[in-house]
């Protein structure tokens, strides 16, 4: 195991593109951070850097008690999972998974137990003697996973693996490769742009945006307290929703729709007001009028998708909730509405 440790770390590319700024935090010993973002928003870059993939620009990159900045990625002790699987296709399962410790100059009886331990917990024991295109996507990954655990490294590193597999089997995986690092204990950083992945696997996330960290925090505080409109719309399926409103005599949403509950403390004047779409319900008492266009069967859930004054806005129901087009009024639950600065998204 390991901790990694980045230091005001910054990437700009010779044409002057910033596709990091500085950024600093820590990953404890055994930590599973999911790096998540948009296309672009430099989370690949971040763990090529960890990896030793890209060169950093300037500040300091720590794993374990070593400064790693200039050291081959070899020799870093890190093992790393693509999306492309990255298998060679003239070899077999065993040889591509005992590829690597044949380079290092492990003895073969070694490498062939190490294999077998790997490819017992990873179901691929009898599938050791097939070369990759005798495989299914999902065992692929699986190789790809077994090439890395054989050789017991200090830092896991994921680079968007399930993104070519399909939806079923994305599940599966995400829950495989969850339950194996809690076995290994590895310290681990998990690209992706989904989201859900994200919130299922993480102890940590770090949500990216344009190049810089807009939150840390656990799913849950990710989730419940986002820290600016982008982590708000981001994170969640569906988003939250995001209104046009003002706090000042009470809370109104733009329109004269006034809200119930409290206003943000020393603010007045214009705001973002954000609503998770489970966070109100219709009732009959409720305060929200909100005009009904679409309707979403999910199978577990509905969503509900209209608008509250003239603004768009979607509603999670249970699935034997009735619902039809039309009006109706919404209520809010305790601690449904979040604040935000126009100027900047941040949270108030």
């Amino acid at each position: 195991m390991a901790k990694v440790n980045l230091q005001d770390v910054r990437k700009v590319y010779p044409n002057g593109h910033e596709a990091l700024v500085p950024c600093s935090f820590d990953i404890p010993d055994g930590e599973l951070v999911v790096l998540v973002g948009p296309s672009g928003c430099g989370k690949s870059t971040l763990l090529r850097m960890i990896a030793g993939l890209e060169e950093i620009t300037e500040g300091q990159l720590t794993i374990g008690d070593r400064v790693v900045n200039h050291v081959d990625p070899a020799d870093r002790n890190i093992a790393m999972v693509f999306q492309n699987y990255a298998l060679y296709p003239h070899m077999t399962v065993a040889q591509n998974m005992g590829y690597g410790l044949k380079n290092r100059g492990l003895p073969k009886p070694e490498i062939d137990q190490k294999v077998r331990d790997a490819a017992d917990m990873l179901d691929l024991t009898e599938y050791l003697n097939r070369r990759p295109n005798q495989l299914s996507g999902g065992q692929r990954q699986r190789v790809a996973m077994g090439r890395a655990i054989v050789r017991s490294p200090d830092l896991f590193l994921f680079d968007e693996p399930l993104s070519n597999l399909d939806a079923k089997l994305r599940n599966q995986m995400r829950i495989e490769i969850r339950a194996l690092q809690r076995r290994f204990n590895t310290t681990s950083v998990y690209v992706t742009h989904d989201q859900v992945e994200a919130m299922t696997m993480a102890d940590r996330i770090i949500v990216l945006n344009k190049g810089q960290i807009e939150q840390i925090g656990t799913p849950s505080q990710i989730y419940g307290s986002p820290a600016s409109t982008f982590v708000a719309s981001f994170m969640g399926a569906p988003p939250m929703n995001l209104l046009s409103g003002s706090v000042g005599d009470g809370v109104q949403i733009d329109g004269g729709i006034a809200v119930s509950g409290p206003s943000p403390q020393g603010h007045t004047g214009p705001v973002t007001i954000g609503i998770r779409p489970e966070d109100v319900e219709p009732s009959e008492a409720g305060v929200l009028p909100f005009e009904v266009s679409i309707i979403e069967e999910l199978g577990a859930q509905r969503l509900l998708h209209g608008e509250i004054g003239g603004q768009s806005f979607s509603v999670a129901v249970p699935k034997d909730q009735n619902a039809e087009t039309g009006t109706m009024k919404l209520a809010l639950k305790p601690g449904a509405v979040h604040f935000f600065h126009n100027e900047n998204g941040r949270r108030i």
